[in-house]
């Protein structure tokens, strides 16, 4: 069997993840979606800023990704969907138990950090997250700043 690469285009990104957030792993997730979402996310009508993902109970087997909006397709009529809905996420068995023992062990998050068409499907590029502390986030800056001088001297 043969392996084709899927063209990527990217959908959102998650800007504010990476400055509140250091990520440790990174996952892909497929996302479970209805009609009138994926016509919403073709045009670009999503916000990723406030998500996370976890899981809803300690014996659940199932991810769901939180406080993503999903604008309502302008054509939907009474067929569209809640913007704010709980999505399920669609991982492996041990990918999720990986992600749990994070989660539960180690007081990480689940964040999301960027959704993308990977050929005809949509996925979620979900992080391992700690969380940043202030002088963290200035350590951060500086450092831009510092590598943005060097480039300019180097021009």
């Amino acid at each position: 069997m043969q392996q084709t690469e899927r063209s990527i285009r990217s959908i959102a990104r998650n800007r504010k993840a990476f400055h509140d957030y250091e990520v440790l792993q990174r996952y892909e997730a497929g996302i479970t979606l209805t009609g009138t979402e994926v016509k919403s996310l073709r045009a670009g009508k999503v916000n990723l800023g406030d998500a996370y993902a976890l899981f809803p109970s300690k014996q659940s087997d199932e991810l769901l990704l939180l406080q993503l909006h999903i604008s309502p397709y302008d054509f939907g009529n009474r067929e569209n969907h809640d913007p704010l809905r709980p999505r399920k996420l669609l991982l492996h068995h041990h990918e999720l138990q990986r992600l749990r023992t994070a989660v539960e062990e180690k007081g990480l998050t689940l964040v999301p950090l960027e959704l993308y068409f990977s050929g005809p499907y949509i996925k979620v590029e979900i992080g391992v997250c700690r969380g940043k502390k202030l002088y963290d986030k200035r350590q951060a800056i500086k450092g831009r700043d510092q590598e943005r001088e060097l480039r300019r001297s180097r021009e």
